[in-house]
């Protein structure tokens, strides 16, 4: 029995000190990664160019893009007619991408759950994205306002699309739920796997890169993000 215990012990310290590793290991690197310029990034401003922003709660990143200009009308892709408010006179659309999971069942900390955690963390669960529209926006810690060239908005436009799951006449798929956090939002059934390695704010980095916007190589944090847009 003793011998059975002390195994136990040595193991459950073995587990423990793998776990710490891996923790520092994945804190280390993206403290790294995140500030290691993407390859594909360019400090690229235009000046009389299409102004978005980059929105933090402090945790999850969103991009922000105007309702409407010449390249594309995102009421059209997202009516405001799936939000609970309906209002049409909106000029902003903040847009992220996350575990279903965890945007449907955790509105606020206090409400994670552990089965929630563990289905977004190993990437086993569906994933969506959360469109919200603002009237207005403004510029602070957690709000980055920056202007890109028309042919750098494009290849944003694309990536959203593409992150979008479609139903048969190419439309996005609302997901039906009483879960929106404001007047103002509505979730749609999304494509990809959110995971420890692959968070929203990855998503949100990679959109950057593939627009060839400021940002780092790998990040799952958002001032992995945030400190490129000071």
């Amino acid at each position: 029995m003793g011998v059975t215990v002390k195994k136990m012990i040595v193991w459950v310290g073995y587990f423990l000190l793998g776990l710490l590793l891996f923790v520092l290991l994945y804190f280390s690197a993206d403290f790294i990664l995140s500030r290691i310029p993407s390859t594909n990034s360019s400090m690229e401003y235009a000046k009389d160019g299409v102004k978005v922003y980059i929105l933090s709660n402090g945790v999850h990143t969103d991009v922000v893009l105007p309702v409407r200009n010449d390249q594309i009308v995102w009421s059209d892709i997202f009516p405001y007619e799936a939000t609970k408010g309906n209002d049409s006179i909106q000029n902003w659309v903040a847009i992220g991408w996350g575990d279903k999971g965890f945007y449907l069942h955790t509105p606020e900390w206090k409400d994670l759950k552990l089965k929630t955690a563990l289905v977004a963390g190993l990437g086993i669960g569906e994933t969506a994205l959360h469109v919200t529209y603002y009237k207005q926006m403004f510029e602070g810690e957690y709000c980055r306002e920056t202007r890109i060239t028309p042919a750098q908005y494009k290849r944003l436009i694309d990536y959203v699309l593409q992150s979008l799951e479609k139903d048969s006449l190419g439309r996005a798929i609302l997901i039906s739920t009483d879960a929106q956090y404001n007047d103002d939002d509505a979730f749609y059934e999304a494509v990809g796997a959110y995971s420890l390695f692959f968070s929203c704010n990855t998503w949100t980095n990679n959109a950057l890169k593939r627009a060839n916007m400021p940002s780092g190589i790998w990040t799952v944090f958002d001032k992995g993000i945030l400190r490129y847009y000071k």
